[in-house]
């Protein structure tokens, strides 16, 4: 039952989504294309060992692996059992992820803060890190977890973090969805500085002022352009992107849930291509393929 209301509650909350058509039995529908994303490209210890530089790995969905220099960090990992058909083939079982230094969660939806995931990378991460209200749930889970407050900064060895703001608490605009009245803090997004540059990992929210005025420029972003309400939108996405024009767009959120009428998870690449400028910035990688951060050139 749980998983049902989860379910039930993401449709309702992040977009409006065709039911009839998810269970149609018709079997002469034809269903609404939608972007898949590339084959997968499994990877696995060698993953997590001391690099030279930092690699970016998508996992799927709006997961990432971040090794920088040998510190090695998962954003909103969704690894297995997730309550909606998957298109993808994960990159690896979370059971066999020998080690994090930390777990970064955006928010508390089940396709951000992945409890099955999760209960399986606790028993080898040093930390998961998130904002007060997500630390209160892994806190009830027994997870080693720390809560921060939005503008926030820590540390995770040769990596600092910081929380940016994200509007994402849709739970409020449908009564009975939950027990509590959700705050624009109990949502983040991360700055995550390295050695070799920086990386937003942007969260789930609806535009904001401040999305468009980060200084100096992201050198990449952890790219959503899902055309929902509760998002971006796809034109909001356009606005950040062209409000770093330079800055490589590492696309998330899209090509793994099989949905093709819940336009969270319906972005597609050729089409966000047609609308920014220097759009051979936009970095299509497989679930699982290895990506190089470089420092932007700064003029």
């Amino acid at each position: 039952m749980k998983k049902t209301l989860n379910l039930t509650f993401l449709f309702l909350a992040i977009g409006s989504i065709n039911l009839s058509a998810q269970t149609n039995s018709d079997s002469t529908k034809v269903k609404k294309f939608q972007a898949k994303a590339p084959k997968t490209i499994p990877f696995g210890n060698e993953a997590f060992t001391k690099t030279d530089g930092t690699i970016i790995r998508w996992t799927g969905n709006a997961g990432f692996l971040i090794n920088s220099r040998g510190t090695t960090i998962m954003v909103d990992p969704l690894l297995k059992d997730f309550d909606m058909p998957v298109m993808i083939d994960y990159p690896i079982k979370p059971s066999a992820i020998p080690s994090l230094d930390a777990v970064l969660i955006t928010h508390s939806d089940n396709d951000h803060f992945s409890i099955p995931t999760n209960t399986d990378l606790a028993k080898n991460t040093k930390a998961f890190h998130s904002t007060i209200y997500v630390d209160s749930l892994m806190k009830n889970l027994g997870w080693k977890s720390f809560g921060h407050k939005i503008g926030a900064t820590f540390k995770v060895k040769n990596i600092k973090i910081k929380l940016t703001p994200a509007d994402h608490q849709w739970q409020n605009a449908y009564p009975g969805t939950a027990k509590r009245f959700f705050e624009k803090q109990d949502c983040t997004g991360f700055l995550i500085t390295t050695p070799d540059g920086t990386i937003w990992a942007e969260g789930d929210s609806k535009l904001m002022p401040e999305h468009l005025t980060m200084s100096p420029a992201p050198d990449a972003i952890l790219f959503d352009f899902s055309d929902s309400e509760w998002h971006f939108t796809l034109a909001g996405a356009v606005k950040i992107a062209n409000a770093y024009p330079n800055t490589p767009l590492l696309l998330s959120h899209w090509g793994t849930i099989d949905a093709p009428d819940f336009a969270p998870f319906n972005g597609n690449p050729d089409e966000l291509k047609k609308l920014i400028v220097n759009p051979e910035r936009i970095v299509v990688l497989a679930p699982g393929e290895p990506y190089k951060l470089s420092p932007l050139k700064k003029k």
